[in-house]
């Protein structure tokens, strides 16, 4: 039986050797940080031309992560890639005849890759917050306003957990470009679709990108947007069940499924 303490020294190894992963986390910062940079300051220099509704509910420390589409899909590659590589590859024979426990096998690579993610999450999103605060001028908040620590938090794990559901699918998967095929399609083509029809609005919110992001907010109903029918932890909640379910699942697959 593998001692835990080599079983998540091993997992380590493997995600910090594999070149893909550790530029894929880069991205995730860089792209973030950037893009909202960028949208910071435009918003700053339109300000003006916002409606009355929006100027009133004007959320800058939203604002300031309006670049985390790009970081989420970074996110979800490197779970994906955690996960997915053992497969393509044909090494998860020799790591699951090396720990053949499936249950610390699994957890210790879940456990690993979470840890980098918070790491990387966390960074990003206080990165991303300063400097879009920066570019943001006159309308800017302080990290001690009400509630602001709170959202920046939430934007750190919110990348976070969305790394942990892209692992618990494509375990299920266990297939790079399946997995990335359908949480591509899932996060950027049906969640923003179902989210811009009136008659599935109300479904769409309780999906994971979009219940979790309601953690990031801090004005209800920013730039006059509808207000969520849960607040920012009843949204992150609604993501994380989703996230324990697809652990779950992937979990299940590997117990049961041969390698």
């Amino acid at each position: 039986m593998a001692a835990p303490s080599a079983v998540l020294k091993s997992e380590w190894t493997k995600v910090r050797t594999v070149s893909s992963t550790m530029w894929t986390l880069a991205a995730a910062v860089v792209l973030t940080a950037a893009v909202g940079a960028l949208l910071s300051g435009v918003m700053n220099a339109t300000y003006d031309d916002l409606s009355r509704a929006e100027q009133l509910t004007f959320d800058p420390t939203l604002v300031s992560f309006f670049g985390m589409m790009l970081g989420q899909l970074a996110m979800v590659v490197f779970g994906v890639l955690v996960v997915s590589t053992e497969y393509s590859s044909g090494m998860i024979r020799t790591s699951l005849a090396a720990v053949p426990q499936r249950a610390a096998f699994y957890v210790s690579k879940v456990v690993v890759a979470t840890l980098l993610a918070l790491v990387v999450g966390l960074l990003t999103s206080f990165v991303t917050f300063f400097v879009g605060q920066a570019l943001l001028g006159d309308h800017s908040a302080s990290i001690t306003d009400d509630n602001v620590l709170r959202a920046v938090i939430g934007a750190g794990l919110y990348m976070t957990v969305i790394t942990m559901f892209s692992m618990g699918v494509a375990a299920m998967l266990r297939s790079t470009v399946l997995s990335l095929g359908l949480l591509m399609a899932f996060f950027f083509l049906i969640s923003s679709i179902l989210a811009g029809v009136p008659a599935t609005r109300d479904v769409a919110r309780y999906l994971p990108d979009q219940a979790g992001s309601a953690v990031m907010q801090v004005v209800p109903g920013a730039l006059d947007s509808d207000k969520l029918p849960y607040g920012p932890w009843g949204g992150f909640g609604i993501m994380c069940a989703w996230t324990a379910a697809a652990l779950i699942g992937g979990y299940a697959v590997l117990k049961k499924r041969d390698a």
